[in-house]
């Protein structure tokens, strides 16, 4: 879908996107704070952030109760969420176009003027208590945060912070809202059919209950290398691994879409290089790899699942591919698969308004950079073997990295696995 996007700073020193999608019939809204885990005043209440944001859909200014207001958002068909990270609070809310006013004024409130209550913290400590508790039976998700901490993040860990839930007060919920949703704070991305609505949208926000406050920091961790770890899970039935490589500063667009398409072929099809080889083979039914970037370091991973007796095989695999891409021995017909497949998703990414709003999001809200989406094809095409190249080498020679697993077996199982990987970072 056709759009265009202009960026609009407001008197009360908020700042956000207008996406404009002439053709579109529904309307996408986000709200981003700077307000997540990491923002808590103590370490000791650092699920306050989670269960505020499972309050912020509660009683409030004009309605009593969370079922009244559920009722009133969602009768006619309009969806809202809100979910909590590390660093970021977000709101968000799509709705049909008819309603995009009332949708928009719902939100402000739920957001600027909620009224925190006993009945709705406890029955939201019971339910975050819930959910934390669901994700330890997730492997995947117990290990990003161990693995976190493992290279320097000051984070905590499912399990931890479980225990932090019965500490939260009402006054703690209060204390968290007041002093992070602030309109210096905000970061907002509007998308849908806007022509002769900006005005109207502009007051609205400018009209935010909240206090001007500033744009908090973003934390900076010092991150270092660490040896092979283990969470032990009887009940682990196969190893659930991730091998997490870091570079200490923020990869540049290009570079970004280097280590995408890289990505690509080591992981992303059938036929890919490490993936493809496991599934030949019968090693392994999925493989994963994800770059990802923020303002002072970037990360690189490759993640998995794997049988015990067929992890040795599989790490042969991966050291074996990295190693190839180390030594620049990529084609580029693999180069030009990959770019193929990259300008056919983009083509396909565009097809909703929640799409196009998602494009512009992830890094507008880190660090206020808004992506050119016609663009994209001219980056594709200028991706090269060498950057690919170079990006990797620059990943392997900081050596931060580390191997971490989820597992019933020993440690010298993975220690095993840990020194095949580590043969790459050798010095020569």
């Amino acid at each position: 879908m056709k759009h265009t996007v202009e960026e609009i700073r407001l008197k009360n020193g908020a700042r956000g996107l207008l996406i404009d999608v002439p053709d579109a019939t529904t309307m996408s809204m986000q709200f981003q704070f700077r307000a997540g885990n990491r923002y808590v005043k103590s370490k000791d209440i650092e699920q306050v952030a989670h269960i505020m944001e499972h309050m912020a859909f509660g009683a409030n200014a004009r309605f009593k109760s969370d079922h009244e207001f559920e009722f009133e958002f969602t009768k006619n068909g309009a969806y809202r969420n809100a979910y909590t990270s590390d660093l970021s609070m977000v709101y968000e809310a799509d709705c049909a176009d008819f309603e995009w006013d009332r949708i928009l004024d719902l939100q402000k409130l739920a957001i600027c003027q909620p009224k925190f209550n006993e009945e709705e913290l406890h029955a939201e400590k019971g339910n975050v208590r819930s959910e934390l508790t669901n994700y330890l039976n997730d492997h995947y998700r117990i290990l990003w945060p161990r693995v976190q901490q493992l290279i320097g993040e000051d984070v905590l860990t499912f399990r931890q912070s479980l225990q932090t839930i019965a500490a939260v007060t009402l006054s703690d919920v209060r204390e968290h809202h007041r002093r992070t949703h602030t309109t210096n704070n905000l970061r907002f991305v509007i998308a849908g059919k806007l022509q002769g609505r900006k005005a109207e949208i502009r007051r609205q926000l400018e009209d935010m209950a909240l206090p001007e406050g500033v744009r908090l920091e973003v934390p900076r961790d010092e991150l270092s290398k660490a040896g092979p770890s283990v969470i032990r899970r009887k009940d682990a039935t196969n190893i659930t691994f991730g091998l997490f490589m870091a570079i200490p500063r923020e990869l540049n667009d290009e570079e970004l879409d280097a280590m995408h398409y890289l990505n690509h072929i080591l992981t992303g099809t059938m036929h890919s290089r490490i993936f493809g080889a496991a599934r030949q083979k019968g090693l392994a039914y999925n493989i994963s790899s994800y770059v990802g970037t923020g303002m002072y370091d970037s990360g690189w991973d490759i993640t998995g699942q794997v049988n015990h007796e067929a992890a040795g095989e599989l790490f042969d695999i991966i050291a074996r591919e990295i190693k190839n891409v180390l030594d620049g021995k990529i084609a580029d017909e693999e180069v030009n698969a990959a770019k193929s497949f990259a300008l056919g998703r983009y083509q396909m990414g565009a097809q909703t308004v929640s799409q196009i709003s998602g494009f512009y999001t992830g890094r507008y809200f880190d660090d206020g950079f808004i992506k050119d989406y016609d663009k994209v094809p001219e980056m594709i095409k200028n991706v090269t073997v060498q950057r690919m190249i170079d990006t990797a080498r620059n990943f392997i020679k900081e050596d931060i990295w580390v191997l971490a697993a989820v597992s019933s077996g020993d440690k010298q199982e993975l220690v095993d696995l840990n020194d095949k990987i580590a043969t790459l970072f050798e010095k020569e």
